[in-house]
């Protein structure tokens, strides 16, 4: 594992190395204790008394074996709890770990050996699926779960020997001081990606570029602040924004945009199931200023019921909608400006790997476009930086205050984070090119680049294409093996509810803005297409509908 990263030769990470989210959180309660933090399912939490319920949390870790550095594997939906959890753990130096709770028994296993969790805080509703795993956990030693201890996950804890535990009970029991060791800023966050395109990889952050890279440095609208005093000096005493986060905390996403909200003393709406008619009915009742999500997975369905819901409800306060961690399709964000034609249409370009790198642009031809920054460029497959204003393809780099690497893996830390012109990078798969004027022209994930005959086509800018088509509910483009050409272009459709389009009909709409090598020559209706719970592509499902030949 590489240890520190070298901030040295970069002046884009030169900034407080002692920052940490957890003495910044408190900063921010202090200064505005009786404020409302957190909207969860209709009920409402101050910033004082989400502070207590982290704090008790953090105390219930420390009496069952967590320490500084420490991994604590967070197996939990949106709740009160999880968030306290999330908290507790920044508050006692425990790296938390993001687990998606779709996994089944072996994905867990691999997830939980591979970060070598001491503990487990789990939901009851998961227990079947967390006792299968059990027996196959080599560094586990408790569980705590929340909403109650079924008997199989009981059975299935005292048949390993690990302790298992009542949060219900033992978390309201623990005393809500502040009494923990200070937080550094090199204590350490762990935030494990989704695994599309392969395991998941656990990304090792020090919490002072966690804090600049992924939660904007506590300001994303201008200057970043540089101790928990700044940050707290610049909230008003009137509260914050009102954001309605539809992503669950699981998610780099959901958590990125929390945390960095909070940083800037807002009020949080969350729920704990995605139900898009239930979010946009929360957005005008509360009166919300943005309305977070994750791509079009939640996209889509939101703006179906937004569009639905502007003849009865008022979204005046609404100004922004916004994307992180997917793509936002251009058809989407028109239906929603057709409805609002003011709104702040807002998509988020980042990665688990590098944070928050900017606002992905569309123009009208679909073409995605990130705005020049220092922090960003575009280098060939020999990692030379590549001379703006070139046609050539090449890999999107990312400058700056990066993760330390990937948690157990030196060799894939390696290759994702080299050393280009004395600056350590972050190389993530994405491809681009770059303008004369320093915008990169966002193509897509080289991984999932179809080869079609020597013609290279991106999967992102067909699902643009067939997603502009008012028939389609949602797409996923892929490739599919084919004799003559190695490879040929697939895509995964379903459609809007009560329509449908001949396979013909939809090639022919998407001859008009699409070269006919990039027309899917096998399309799949199917009545929904799989996404994780974050709203993320699960391109292994698209290329399991595929035919075989």
């Amino acid at each position: 594992m590489t240890e520190a990263a070298d901030h040295s030769t970069d002046p884009l990470a030169g900034t407080n190395p002692e920052m940490n989210q957890a003495a910044v959180f408190e900063a921010v309660v202090d200064t505005i204790p009786d404020n409302p933090l957190l909207t969860m399912d209709g009920v409402e939490y101050s910033y004082r008394q989400i502070d207590e319920l982290a704090n008790r949390m953090g105390h219930l870790l420390l009496a069952h074996g967590a320490e500084p550095r420490s991994h604590v594997a967070l197996y939990m939906k949106n709740s009160t709890a999880h968030m306290a959890a999330i908290l507790g753990c920044m508050k006692t130096r425990v790296a938390g770990i993001n687990v998606n709770f779709r996994y089944t028994p072996p994905e867990l296993v691999y997830l939980f050996n591979d970060s070598r969790s001491i503990a487990v805080l789990v939901d009851a509703e998961f227990a079947e699926t967390m006792a299968a795993a059990i027996p196959d956990l080599e560094t586990v030693r408790t569980v705590i779960v929340f909403g109650g201890v079924p008997e199989v996950l009981a059975s299935a804890c005292a048949a390993k020997g690990l302790t298992v535990v009542d949060g219900d009970t033992e978390w309201p029991a623990q005393s809500a001081e502040r009494d923990f060791e200070p937080v550094r800023g090199d204590d350490h966050w762990i935030v494990y990606t989704g695994g599309t395109t392969g395991f998941p990889k656990g990304v090792q952050w020090h919490m002072s570029d966690y804090f600049y890279a992924c939660l904007s440095g506590g300001n994303p609208y201008g200057d970043k602040r540089h101790s928990p005093a700044e940050v707290a000096e610049n909230i008003s005493p009137d509260g914050g924004l009102k954001v309605v986060i539809s992503a669950p905390l699981m998610h780099g996403a959901g958590l990125f945009t929390l945390l960095t909200f909070v940083n800037l003393g807002g009020h949080l709406i969350m729920f704990r199931e995605f139900d898009a008619a239930e979010i946009i009915r929360a957005t005008a009742e509360h009166k919300a200023h943005i309305l977070m999500f994750v791509g079009d997975g939640m996209a889509v369905p939101l703006t179906d019921e937004l569009v639905k819901a502007t003849e009865t409800m008022d979204f005046s306060t609404l100004f922004m909608m916004a994307s992180g961690g997917g793509i936002w399709s251009k058809s989407s964000r028109d239906r929603v400006l057709e409805v609002l034609p003011n709104i702040i249409i807002r998509d988020n370009f980042g990665a688990s790997e590098a944070g928050n790198d900017g606002e992905l642009g569309m123009n009208e031809s679909g073409e995605m476009t990130i705005p020049a920054s220092p922090k960003l460029g575009v280098v060939d497959e020999d990692f030379r930086p590549i001379e703006p204003g070139s046609d050539e393809v090449g890999y999107i780099v990312r400058r700056g205050h990066l993760p330390l690497g990937y948690w157990n893996d030196p060799e894939k830390t390696a290759r994702t984070f080299p050393v280009v012109d004395g600056r350590r990078v972050s190389i993530l798969g994405d491809m681009g090119q770059i303008r004369e004027d320093g915008t990169i022209v966002f193509l897509g994930r080289g991984s999932g680049c179809i080869n079609t005959g020597g013609e290279k086509v991106f999967p992102e800018e067909v699902e643009q294409a067939i997603k502009a088509h008012p028939a389609v509910h949602d797409a996923l483009v892929a490739g599919a093996p084919d004799p003559r050409y190695g490879q040929k272009v697939a895509a995964v459709v379903s459609f809007r509810e009560g329509q449908s389009v001949e396979q013909d009909d939809l090639s022919e709409f998407l001859r008009q803005s699409l070269a006919n090598y990039k027309v899917p020559k096998v399309i799949v209706d199917v009545p929904e297409i799989r996404r994780s719970p974050a709203g993320k592509a699960d391109y292994k499902w698209a290329k399991d509908q595929l035919p075989v030949s």
